[in-house]
């Protein structure tokens, strides 16, 4: 059998803005955030009419948690959280921007930019962990709802690590490969036992913004 999990990263944050890394730190949606978690409510709603969704899990981070309730509500389902779908730890990086971190140590920064494994932050969780933990987590979404439909939210980071672990990406690369998930969006994969296919990528979930995925743009990837 094969369970299809939609992926979502959490709405917008209060540290967007500035591009702070957001690991295991709780920050709050911001306005645009919360409008985000409603809009991807109606869009997996919506889905549902044609191939039901049959459950929401989420990471116990409160971002993703906030993102994920109205889409429980509209699906008629009790949300349910999972550990392993939190975010990374990004050690020394956690709280900061890419900036700040230059200033400090150019040189860690330039390591981690070129081998996201490799020049992992000092004091962060390792990618492989990482993959890990996630994927632990998804394949167990997975196997609770083997022949249907999960909606699954969390994290940027953890979903790109967790994506390439699972397709056969080298995790340093992930960064490189997988630029960015963009808030609220949706990233469709199909679990059959240990394969994994990816269906679609970075799929919007706003009115209007069309239902076909779309390359993601090329700009830095918020950390969070």
């Amino acid at each position: 059998m094969t369970a299809r999990l939609l992926l979502v990263r959490h709405g917008q944050t209060v540290w967007h803005a500035e591009n702070r890394y957001a690991g295991i730190s709780d920050v709050a949606l911001t306005d645009t955030g919360l409008r985000q978690a409603e809009e991807l409510a109606g869009w997996a709603h919506q889905r549902s009419l044609g191939a039901p969704v049959h459950a929401v899990v989420s990471s116990p981070l409160e971002r993703a948690r906030r993102t994920a309730a109205p889409a429980a509500r509209a699906l008629g389902v009790t949300p349910a959280v999972h550990e392993g779908l939190r975010e990374a730890d990004f050690g020394w990086g956690e709280g900061r921007t890419l900036a700040e971190m230059r200033a400090e140590d150019a040189g860690l920064v330039e390591a981690f930019q070129q081998d996201a494994e490799t020049g992992a932050f000092p004091g962060s969780e390792p990618p492989t962990a990482v993959a890990a933990r996630v994927c632990e987590a998804l394949r167990a979404v997975a196997a609770a709802h083997d022949g249907h439909t999960a909606l699954v939210v969390a994290h940027n980071t953890a979903f790109r690590i967790a994506l390439c672990a699972m397709l056969g990406i080298p995790l340093g690369r992930y960064r490189l490969v997988l630029p960015r998930l963009e808030n609220a969006a949706v990233t469709e994969i199909e679990v059959t036992g240990a394969r994994t296919a990816l269906r679609a990528l970075n799929v919007p979930t706003a009115p209007g913004a069309g239902a076909a995925p779309h390359a993601s743009p090329a700009t830095p990837a918020a950390a969070d």
